[in-house]
């Protein structure tokens, strides 16, 4: 019996290696079978369809949980225009890091990685797998069957080689942005206007001091009209929003690595930031900045914009604060960049426009000729309007040579959260060449936001650093002297401000950074700084 048993054990055990065996083999053929597939189908260089026989191809992507991207109108039209199909995998925007990171580590990513952006498929993601072939190079698939990407990289040497890694090789696409808006680097800081017209202020500050009097008078001649004290000169987050714009009447464009005439410096250790701290502690010390400033929450800080207790406050529009509508808040001025006695040239830090890691291959996509000629026509003028409006009929229509917004279906709150249903170019910096959009007509508030930085930012706004790669071995460097730098850095700053730290400790402060290598870490970006300039 205990024979039989044996053998009636062995084989089941034989029959279950079989089935296991039999389950990969299958794998094996289907991913085989789906590879001799791609490499039969034709892709065509021009116009549409992409492919005469249908292929299906799986998308990885952040999803802003307005729809499911199956039932968007855009990539359903798209799709039918191309014949190319997707399955798509789009976990929530907070959760896409973290899904992504398991997808390479298990091999699973999928086909494409679609506007991860730089934050989830960071510059040394993008080098590292790269390196290990999980991404595969563009750079000829666009020469051959990208017209649209090729003109642009062409056209804008800065894009380029901004995308291009130490290894002289392109592994992800960006997003290109142009408009008034694409040149900032931060929301800007706003003054309320309500306040300024009860204190009859005709012109705005123009240097430090002349902004440190109109904060006194903010905190001390009731501008809201309520006959208490509770006005807040000046407010924001951890210093997060503001610190920039405050940073540039120093002369400084960043909080840490920053470019000045070929030289990269690290400037929270320079004279210049010192003098920073002294004003920010000044303004502290007077209750004209927010002693909150270091302990609440965002949440916080728009419920007393709301309540008409904010003097000078940043965000991206005004009325995300102040809770008005969006013409009221055309009333309320954008900050005007000041000079100090250590900077008297104005100085706003500009953004270079480009956000990278939107769109990459990988090794494996069965046809990635197909699939950069799916995205490259998301980079014609023609293709970002579709992107952004979606197809003809569901939020507008031609009329004659202008568009006509159509009325938005009922049980929804806006045209923006009805435009997120239609399209994934929302919350996310989907892969594309953004611009004007053709036939629509600016609004009022467009025209204000245009006004404003084109009086206000452009003419002083300078890019801190450019977009630069690290290889493998500096990453790892810089890596390990970041974090505690940056944590430092950050600590330190909320007590000189506060005066918890009196800034006579300037001095062990500096040596303490010292300590941390920073020179290596300047040296680093120095050499990054030398092959991006030097690049074609």
């Amino acid at each position: 019996m205990r024979r039989i048993w044996k053998l009636f054990i062995a084989a089941i055990l034989f029959m279950l290696v079989l089935t296991a065996c039999a389950s990969t083999d299958q794998e094996d053929d289907e991913e085989k079978k789906k590879m001799e597939q791609a490499a039969s189908v034709d892709v065509n260089k021009e116009g549409f369809p992409i492919v005469d026989e249908e292929i299906e191809l799986n998308l990885m992507a952040p999803g802003a949980g307005m729809e499911e991207w199956g039932n968007m109108e855009t990539l359903i039209a798209y799709s039918d225009m191309t014949n190319i199909k997707f399955k798509y995998t789009t976990p929530p925007i907070n959760d896409f890091q973290t899904k992504l990171n398991l997808a390479f580590a298990s091999g699973d990513m999928g086909d494409i990685i679609y506007a991860a952006g730089s934050d989830n498929l960071t510059p040394a993601m993008e080098v590292d797998y790269g390196e290990q072939g999980l991404l595969i190079p563009l750079e000829d698939l666009i020469e051959e069957y990208a017209p649209n990407i090729q003109k642009m990289l062409e056209e804008n040497p800065d894009v380029k080689r901004s995308i291009t890694t130490v290894d002289g090789h392109i592994y992800s696409l960006p997003r290109v942005s142009a408009g008034p808006t694409s040149i900032w680097y931060k929301g800007p800081i706003w003054y309320n206007g309500k306040w300024l017209e009860e204190l009859n202020v005709k012109e705005l500050p123009e240097t430090t001091d002349e902004f440190y009097e109109l904060l006194v008078r903010f905190r001390d001649e009731d501008p809201n009209g309520n006959g208490e004290a509770d006005e807040i000169p000046m407010i924001d987050v951890n210093m997060d929003s503001t610190r920039l714009w405050m940073l540039g009447a120093f002369g400084m464009k960043e909080w840490g690595i920053e470019e000045k005439n070929g030289k990269v410096r690290y400037t929270p250790i320079t004279e210049e930031y010192k003098a920073y701290l002294t004003y920010m502690n000044k303004l502290y010390n007077e209750k004209l900045l927010d002693p909150e400033t270091f302990s609440q929450a965002d949440e916080q800080k728009k419920a007393k914009g709301q309540n008409n207790r904010v003097g000078a406050f940043p965000d991206y529009f005004s009325f995300f604060t102040t809770g008005e509508e969006e013409n009221e808040s055309m009333n309320n001025p954008m900050f005007k960049p000041l000079t100090s006695p250590v900077s008297e040239e104005p100085i706003v830090p500009r953004s270079p426009a480009i956000q990278r890691g939107t769109f990459s291959i990988t090794n494996k996509n069965p046809n990635p000729e197909a699939s950069i000629r799916w995205i490259d026509y998301f980079y014609s003028q023609e293709g970002y309007e579709f992107l952004n409006m979606g197809p003809e009929g569901e939020l507008w229509e031609w009329e004659g040579k202008n568009r006509k917004l159509l009325d938005v279906p009922q049980g929804y709150d806006s045209r923006e959260d009805y435009r997120a249903t239609i399209s994934p170019d929302y919350g996310i910096p989907t892969p594309t060449m953004s611009g004007p959009i053709r036939g629509l007509e600016e609004s009022d508030f467009d025209k204000f936001i245009a006004a404003e930085t084109k009086e206000k930012i452009e003419p002083y706004a300078e890019v801190p650093f450019p977009l630069v790669y690290l290889a493998t071995g500096e990453q790892k460097k810089v890596n390990t002297i970041e974090v505690d730098l940056k944590s430092y850095v950050q600590q330190m700053e909320a007590k000189f401000i506060t005066g918890v730290e009196p800034l006579s400790n300037w001095d062990n402060y500096v040596e303490t950074i010292e300590k941390m290598n920073v020179e290596e870490y300047v040296d680093i970006y120095q050499q990054a700084y030398d092959r991006w300039k030097e690049s074609d």
